[in-house]
């Protein structure tokens, strides 16, 4: 795993320490090996990460992983590399990957701003989903949501044309950000937008995050918007 200090200011997330399990800490031990991309700012060959060419999907900020291994076991044709910051997170991941008996996913432990720009080819990428993002719901702390206009150029060179960007809140003030933003993109259109109760998400299985939202009363909102 790699915590190289990258070039950039203003991060979009917080490191949390939380606690981590004896099984967490010996799947990182363990796992590491056998589903890790250590950071290096250079570009990965995914052919090569994964042994074969298959469609390339970005899952930033997975969680505790759960909704990815699931999405990755149900498509096994399809090839799932996620960015998590939280040790215990990743820790749980890689034994519920170990679990289900996944080939087709690997982890990278960096900033994803980061990985997208110095790891990811241009026009490799089928989808990224950004799922439940930090919301930063303080208006000081505006500037360190992932989604800006230098977030999305970077995601959109990144995506093949027609390539999809996913993306999710619980936050109504975040939601009203997004659809400012995406709106003046010239890299993307919207293909779907729907608001919800947690009953119709986008073709996409329901997060820990959004749980949480959810026990707060909070409406869900989803966005499916494709490379121009």
């Amino acid at each position: 795993m790699s915590n190289s200090p990258g070039r950039r200011t203003i991060r979009s997330f917080v490191r949390r320490a939380g606690r981590m399990t004896s099984s967490q800490r010996r799947a990182l031990d363990r796992l590491w090996p056998l589903y890790g991309v250590d950071y290096d700012a250079r570009p990965l060959d995914l052919v090569q990460v994964f042994g074969r060419d298959a469609d390339k999907v970005l899952d930033i900020g997975f969680g505790n992983g759960d909704t990815l291994v699931l999405t990755a076991a149900e498509n096994p044709h399809i090839d799932f590399l996620g960015i998590e910051v939280h040790e215990p997170g990743i820790g749980h991941c890689l034994i519920r990957a170990r679990e289900a008996g996944i080939t087709n996913l690997r982890i990278v432990a960096h900033d994803a701003i980061e990985v997208l720009r110095d790891q990811i080819e241009d026009g490799s990428l089928a989808r990224i989903d950004l799922l439940f993002p930090d919301p930063w719901p303080k208006k000081r702390h505006h500037k360190r949501r992932i989604v800006q206009a230098t977030f999305l150029r970077l995601a959109g060179s990144k995506l093949r044309p027609g390539g999809v960007l996913c993306i999710a809140t619980d936050w109504a003030n975040y939601a009203e950000h997004i659809d400012a933003v995406t709106a003046a993109s010239p890299d993307f259109t919207l293909a779907e937008r729907r608001e919800h109760a947690g009953d119709r998400p986008l073709h996409r299985h329901t997060t820990k995050f959004e749980k949480r939202g959810l026990n707060l009363k909070h409406r869900i909102w989803d966005w499916r918007f494709v490379r121009r």
